[in-house]
């Protein structure tokens, strides 16, 4: 019973699945980056031009590096939803000892 008034009078059903959404992505984005490949093989080395040795940015870096910031951004909305949830459950743990 004290459950289904909690989801009718707070957002933390909403929230939790923010974050269950969010984890998906950021497992997602971490498998790109992790399965990236780069000058045959290599993990994240730079490709290099033959001729002078020197690395030579390719569209394969620039995947990674939006990979990256796109995982840095998902991993800031996740902080910020964990944080209103928490805030979230303060209220409702204060809204019932209030009530006791």
């Amino acid at each position: 019973m004290l459950f289904g008034m909690i989801s009718r009078v707070s957002a933390a059903n909403d929230l939790k699945d923010s974050l269950d959404v969010s984890a998906q992505r950021t497992r997602e984005i971490a498998s790109r980056i992790a399965q990236s490949q780069v000058n045959g093989g290599n993990g994240f080395a730079l490709p290099s031009d033959p001729l002078t040795g020197q690395p030579v940015a390719g569209t394969d870096q620039e995947d990674i590096e939006k990979d990256m910031a796109s995982l840095a951004d998902e991993q800031v909305r996740y902080e910020a939803t964990a944080k209103l949830l928490e805030k979230t459950y303060e209220q409702l743990r204060s809204s019932v000892s209030s009530q006791s």
